[in-house]
């Protein structure tokens, strides 16, 4: 498994895309795959940093693991922020309404967990771990 770990900030945000667009290179993934793995990596990182962090009044790191395996990519985002679970957020249900009729909020989550074949949310240990998973082998089946 490979580890990188950036200060719990918006700046950290470009390394992390490197990191996780590198290890998709590394497992071999398409294009698409690559880029919605990206996406919802990015999606979660800003929330930690952004909603976690900073507004909280706290400082700390993310860490970003990386574990390539025969039949799948793992991306797990490890933070000392306050505990917020994904699942926890209403999902958006108005997404066919215009958008001044759709509530504020939400859509980066929603976004995340859809753009992966699996996503899970753990607190262990004072920290949360937010844990993305992406098939190599066939053409995800992620919307």
């Amino acid at each position: 498994m490979d580890t990188f770990v950036v200060p719990g900030t918006v700046e950290s945000l470009g390394p992390i895309r490197e990191f996780v667009r590198s290890k998709a290179a590394e497992a071999g993934l398409d294009k698409k795959r690559a880029y919605r793995l990206q996406l919802a990596v990015d999606e979660i990182a800003a929330n930690i940093a952004l909603h976690g962090y900073e507004e909280q009044g706290l400082t700390g790191d993310i860490e970003v693991q990386a574990e390539v395996e025969p039949d799948r990519l793992t991306i797990t985002l490890v933070d000392s922020a306050i505990p917020y679970d994904p699942y926890s957020r209403v999902m958006p249900s108005d997404l066919d309404a215009p958008l001044q009729d759709r509530a504020i909020g939400g859509l980066g989550v929603f976004l995340a967990i859809n753009n992966v074949n699996e996503f899970l949310y753990r607190f262990n240990d004072g920290q949360n771990h937010n844990i993305f998973v992406v098939q190599r082998e066939s053409e995800s089946t992620a919307t």
